[in-house]
């Protein structure tokens, strides 16, 4: 029997659209679309960086729920508002992801609202971080 766990964070977005944050399926993590709104004060920065790190905050604080983490995470897509800060939010989403290097898709839609200037989506296999990586490179 397959064991499915479902993890929601009390967001009334969760409720009003009828989806979970997280989604684990056996070993498969599906991470819904994350903002940086902080969970206890509803607030969200208007920090560029602040609002980055406080998305990876969220991502981690829901994996953790299901005894995962970023060591786990095999792809993510990143999604920014404005194009010129492609570079700022990608220097947070490199040292989050230093090492553990997921496949990424990075694009530049408009987003739920003109508040959110960063948002990420991952998907995670509980245990990769721990399994043996080969890794190649072709550009070599």
């Amino acid at each position: 029997m397959t064991d499915i766990i479902k993890v929601k964070t009390g967001s009334k977005y969760e409720e009003m659209g009828s989806y979970s944050r997280l989604v684990a399926v056996d070993n498969w993590i599906h991470v819904s679309n994350t903002a940086g709104r902080h969970p206890q004060t509803k607030e969200i920065s208007d920090d560029l960086i602040e609002q980055t790190h406080q998305v990876f905050a969220n991502i981690e604080a829901a994996l953790a729920a299901v005894d995962a983490s970023l060591a786990d995470v095999v792809c993510s897509r990143v999604f920014i508002q404005n194009p010129a800060d492609v570079a700022q939010v990608m220097g947070v989403v490199g040292e989050k992801f230093r090492g553990i290097d997921p496949a990424s898709t990075v694009t530049c839609p408009p987003l739920g609202s003109t508040v959110y200037k960063v948002e990420l989506e991952v998907t995670a296999y509980r245990g990769a971080g721990r399994a043996n990586v080969t890794r190649i490179n072709l550009g070599q």
